[in-house]
């Protein structure tokens, strides 16, 4: 366990977990000992964790002077462990009340902070006040659990200012999305992780000005994401889109079926949205109520290309193509709803992903775009292109699986037990779909005014050749070209694949 000594002598320790940049972590509580974030559902996988035990918590010295547990005080400990590291600029991740630690030590010294990460971030230090009302609609939520009507009581006497440890263990089930046993587990080590002398020196008084914390933050240079659970009652959405708001550079997502401990709720959709937000090549957006991860290549002045990756892939599969037509084109690439680093929200069909695809144009302000999807992708892209004519400049369709049943139907296959960047349950709903699909798929190609150019994989492939090509003479005035490759054509001859689409004006 390493330590420091601070700025005024007291020894810190701080924990390592992972490998990677590193990534400070500062706990909430009020002053809890950094144990209870564990590594963050598995983010220590991507990041190097760095989690201080903030003065007087976990493994750090308590201090001679307990004013210093003040929480504006705490900010030199933050900046002692920063250039303790040797880190010229830090991304920071803070949980409830060490959001406004973070935003405090973010006012102070923004030319220190690289990114900022607020997960359930309470929000005294900007002058926001606790709403009842938003903390009691957030617990009406919870009103069909087993527990609520035990637990409601407990944040009765808490809302109306009669704090007690044994009132706030009564009340702990409203901050976890499930209350099962690693909720449970985990909600028990509260009070024995907590330093209660100094949670009440935490925001003592002349803790906070935020007046002139808004106006730092107002301007600070940096990146920031501010996470919340859906059924978070201390940092109700509301209020931390409230927060998001006051940042010139900031990101804002609602973790579903989350409380206030997101990563224990759901660990993969924490770590994917932490993940997007910390890679600089993945920029995320809010489209039709999903947040799609992206990456984006070339001049933002040039025409537009929207490239569509196919079931159980990710916008990384375009990567070299991207990168060659991003000489001429302004490039997107995204990954859609259940796989890569997007939402995995569970639900999963053509006409989900067709909307996914309707909302990124949207969101990014693309009308006229030349998508070109590959499969699954593939078909999104022109069950959109039947249902809205022009939004789609120019189309390119590589290997989609037409909209014809499967002779003879694809059987039922099992859940692979290795680790998967995808969402399974959307494997067998696409199935079932490919089996029987929608007859309006067939019968609008008709319909598609949009130039497009419709490419098969040759004898390789598993997609019926002939039905591509059936499918293309179904499109007014389609181009149908056949690159002898397989399935993938796009990965496996980049080349060719490239030709053909400088063959229909693209690259």
């Amino acid at each position: 366990m390493p330590t420091f000594r601070t700025y005024d002598g007291t020894e810190l320790a701080y924990h390592v977990m992972g490998d990677g940049e590193p990534l400070i972590c500062l706990p909430g509580g009020a002053m809890r000992a950094g144990a209870y974030l564990g590594d963050l559902g598995g983010l220590s996988a991507v990041r190097q964790l760095v989690v201080l035990d903030l003065r007087g918590t976990g493994d750090s010295a308590v201090p001679d002077d307990i004013s210093t547990y003040r929480c504006d005080r705490l900010v030199e400990d933050v900046e002692a462990l920063r250039r303790h590291l040797g880190i010229d600029r830090a991304d920071l991740l803070a949980h409830s009340a060490a959001g406004d630690l973070a935003a405090l030590y973010a006012a102070r010294y923004p030319q220190a902070v690289r990114s900022l990460i607020l997960v359930a971030p309470t929000t005294r230090a900007v002058g926001f006040p606790f709403v009842e009302r938003e903390a009691r609609e957030a617990a009406a939520l919870r009103s069909t659990e087993p527990w609520y009507a035990q637990a409601l009581p407990a944040l009765e006497e808490i809302w109306a200012g009669r704090m007690t440890d044994e009132l706030r263990a009564a009340g702990r089930p409203f901050l976890y999305g499930r209350w099962d046993d690693a909720a449970q587990s985990h909600a028990a080590l509260s009070a024995q992780q907590i330093n209660s002398e100094a949670a009440r020196a935490y925001y003592g008084e002349g803790a906070a000005d935020p007046a002139a914390t808004v106006a730092a933050l107002r301007t600070l240079p940096s990146p920031v994401l501010v996470l919340a659970g859906e059924y978070d009652g201390v940092t109700t959405p509301d209020r931390a889109a409230e927060l998001a708001a006051l940042f010139p550079e900031s990101e804002f997502a609602v973790q579903r079926g989350a409380g206030h401990f997101p990563w224990l709720d759901d660990p993969g959709a924490f770590v994917r949205t932490v993940t997007a937000f910390l890679d600089p090549d993945v920029h995320s957006v809010q489209a039709g109520g999903i947040r799609l991860a992206h990456r984006v290549w070339g001049d933002p002045s040039a025409p537009p290309v929207v490239l569509v990756h196919g079931r159980c892939g990710s916008s990384t599969t375009w990567t070299t193509v991207a990168e060659r037509l991003a000489g001429r084109h302004r490039v997107y690439a995204f990954d859609f709803r259940g796989h890569g680093l997007s939402d995995w929200p569970g639900r999963y069909s053509y006409e989900l992903f067709r909307d996914d695809l309707h909302a990124f144009l949207e969101a990014r302000n693309l009308a006229g775009a030349t998508v070109v999807g590959h499969s699954m992708g593939g078909a999104a892209a022109y069950l959109l292109a039947e249902r809205q004519p022009g939004l789609i400049g120019r189309l390119v369709i590589e290997e989609a699986p037409p909209p014809f049943p499967l002779d003879p139907p694809r059987a039922t296959v099992e859940r692979s037990e290795e680790e998967l960047d995808f969402d399974w349950p959307l494997v067998p709903a696409i199935d079932a779909q490919l089996n029987d699909p929608d007859p309006a798929g067939r019968e609008l190609l008709g319909e598609i005014t949009t130039p497009t150019l419709v490419i098969g994989g040759g004898p390789r492939s598993q997609i019926d050749q002939e039905a591509i090509a059936r499918m293309a003479r179904q499109i007014p005035g389609a181009q149908h070209v056949t690159i002898d490759a397989g399935h993938l054509v796009h990965t496996e001859r980049p080349e060719e694949f490239l030709a053909a689409l400088r063959s229909f004006g693209v690259g």
